[in-house]
């Protein structure tokens, strides 16, 4: 493992990781056991790891799980992949372990928008951090491609069913060839299967079955699936389409989501196999008919074309930290209006290279509340892992924000109150903390706290927030200095999840999944949240009356709700209890497998603010390197 050489006071994120010289990925394969046949390299920085690792080491007992989260963060961000790193580089590097991070792969959004880049930071960051941020392999634009591809696979459809006979659209779906024999394709056989036509020959169908097959018959109102960009664009928020001159008469409002709220980023981030994202992609529903009916992607014949498009996407991508330990970056950003966590496979994998005295360290998206409960509630449903850890990241700034601190805003210098010792503040602010804490062990996990430790920060004002972080039932509550030490900084909580791992627990859901919408709703409102009642806008009353008249009400819930509060209100800090919960609107992901309430005035494409980080990015035409990254 390589060794850091750590300067005082901490650099520049880019210039510390541009400092180091990778070492080339396929040794870091190597290390973990996988062979040529396993990977598939990008230059020499970046692998592609292979699903069929899987069926490799089958009869592999997996290592020890843990899953960081956070407290309610502020909008600078409590560096909790600073610690996922961090924690990694000391279980590799200085405890001897073997282990693998796994961690989300970052939205273009933020990178260029205000919170910058999520490589981690200081001596604890993903290498090369400027490919980890930009680009990488490419799969949020094979995202955007199904995504997008989807979106006019619908309005195209609409238009030929608008200006087209049933005879004349059956007869384009299903062509002659050469000899006059018409065929169906492969996909259209669901469609066959769903209006129970037991027919493989086209020209066998009647009349009305023909009818029944060609035309959808799509409610233009009834659509709920988004176009899609991974740049905060605010102005696409709301758009109107089809105001060419072919087709007039068939304008509709629609909008754009940011690339990662796509449904198509939540079915990789929960697919266990190839074949089971070709079933989910094909059954992502994409709106209803005239008569109510749910129309698939399958439906529009275009399940196939989506599975081609993220063949290469499924296979989690190799990196490594700056100490030369493995990661695998794969789905996943934007726990507050997605599934905001990295992929069932890359855990998966990662689980079964590190052996049974391994462990594995996989990020969940911004506050416990949100990430964390997706990550119990969701995806350990769908993967069948149970976490053995869970490490709650906290700061003493977040703390004394939740204790009534001065309002913190991202590109605006700190209040004196962040920088110099308040303890009264602190204390008041445990409150959030200790919910955290507490919420976590509803899952019957361990739980670890991590204080991650800023050179403003005082002993007593640690000592405070770690005593707090016990009495509310941790097993054990760590200072950590990984962002100023890299690993090195964070022995100490490495030690600490070694040995919550070795311990028993007994880990059971946040609620079962034969409940009502609303009562699955309630249990998260209630029991992670502290919320008295749950209230409902009548569209939403209408929408879960007809996903489950339509058959999804056994789903689990993936909640948008704000990361800074545990309420619908951002300003409320601290531990607000007994507060009313508004579910505007609830939406359905059929093909990833969840319902997504939105909780009050959730906005699933960001807007960019008035000094946004893309003032600091560029380019040395020299030397081609890259500037002002954070």
């Amino acid at each position: 493992m390589g060794k850091l050489q750590c300067k005082t006071p901490v650099p520049e994120d880019i210039d510390i990781a541009q400092a180091i010289e990778p070492q080339h990925i396929a040794d870091i394969a190597s290390g973990l056991g996988l062979g040529a046949s396993d990977f598939d390299l990008y230059g020499t920085t970046k692998a592609k790891v292979k699903l069929s690792v899987l069926d490799k080491h089958a009869n592999t007992n997996n290592g020890n799980y843990v899953v960081v989260a956070g407290i309610t963060p502020t909008p600078l961000g409590e560096g909790k992949s600073t610690t996922t790193v961090g924690l990694c580089q000391a279980l590799g590097a200085h405890l001897n372990k073997k282990v693998v991070t796994c961690v989300r792969q970052p939205s273009q959004g933020p990178t260029f928008g205000i919170k910058g880049g999520a490589a981690g930071g200081g001596y604890s960051q993903v290498i090369p951090m400027e490919e980890f941020n930009l680009h990488m392999t490419g799969d949020i634009h094979a995202i955007t491609a199904a995504n997008n591809l989807l979106a006019a696979a619908i309005d195209a459809r609409m238009f030929h069913e608008n200006t087209q006979s049933d005879a004349a659209l059956f007869n384009r779906l299903c062509p002659a060839d050469k000899e006059g024999k018409r065929r169906f394709a492969p996909v259209m056989f669901t469609r066959l299967k769903k209006l129970g036509i037991d027919k493989t020959d086209p020209d066998d169908l009647t009349d009305e079955e023909k009818g029944r097959f060609a035309r959808l018959d799509i409610d233009p109102a009834g659509i709920t699936w988004k176009r899609v960009l991974d740049t905060n664009d605010r102005f696409l928020r709301c758009i109107t389409v089809g105001q060419g001159q072919q087709e007039k008469g068939m304008t509709r409002q629609t909008a754009f989501d940011i690339a990662v709220a796509s449904e198509i980023m939540a079915v990789l981030a929960l697919t266990t196999s190839m074949r089971d994202m070709r079933e989910r992609l094909g059954r992502m529903v994409i709106g209803n008919s005239k008569a109510g009916e749910p129309v698939t992607a399958d439906d529009l014949g275009v399940g196939g074309a989506l599975t081609v498009l993220m063949k290469d996407a499924i296979n989690p991508t190799l990196m490594q930290t700056l100490e030369e330990t493995p990661v695998l970056v794969h789905a996943g950003p934007f726990a507050n209006i997605a599934s905001g966590n990295s992929s069932i496979i890359a855990d998966a994998i990662a689980l079964k290279l590190v052996g049974p005295e391994g462990l594995v360290v996989t990020e969940a998206g911004f506050g416990a509340d949100i990430g964390m409960e997706k990550f119990m509630n969701i995806k350990c449903r769908y993967s069948g892992l149970r976490p053995d850890c869970a490490v709650i990241v906290a700061t003493v700034r977040a703390l004394k924000m939740h204790g009534g601190g001065p309002a913190v805003v991202a590109g605006k210098p700190l209040d004196h109150a962040y920088k110099t010792e308040n303890l009264e503040l602190v204390e008041k602010g445990c409150c959030n903390l200790a919910r955290h804490v507490e919420n976590a062990k509803k899952y019957g996990v361990r739980v670890v706290v991590a204080l991650n430790q800023f050179a403003t920060d005082t002993e007593a004002e640690l000592e405070v927030a770690r005593k707090a972080a016990m009495q509310a039932g941790a097993d054990d509550a760590v200072v950590c200095r990984h962002h100023a030490l890299g690993g090195a900084g964070a022995v100490d909580l490495g030690n600490a999840v070694v040995k919550a791992c070795s311990l028993p627990t007994n880990f059971e859901f946040l609620y079962p999944l034969n409940i009502s919408i609303k009562e699955k709703i309630k249990a998260i409102a209630t029991k992670m949240y502290a919320a008295a009642e749950v209230t409902y806008s009548p569209e939403a009353e209408k929408a879960i009356e007809l996903y489950t008249r339509m058959g999804f009400a056994d789903l689990p819930i993936c909640m948008a709700k704000t990361q800074y509060s545990f309420s619908s209100d951002a300003s409320k800090k601290g531990a607000p209890s007994g507060f009313t919960l508004p579910i505007k609107e609830v939406r359905a992901s059929v093909g990833a497998g969840f319902l997504v309430p939105l909780v009050g005035d959730m906005m699933t494409m960001p807007g960019l603010p008035t000094r946004p980080c893309f003032y600091e990015i560029d380019l040395d035409p020299d030397t081609g390197r890259i500037l002002g990254l954070s």
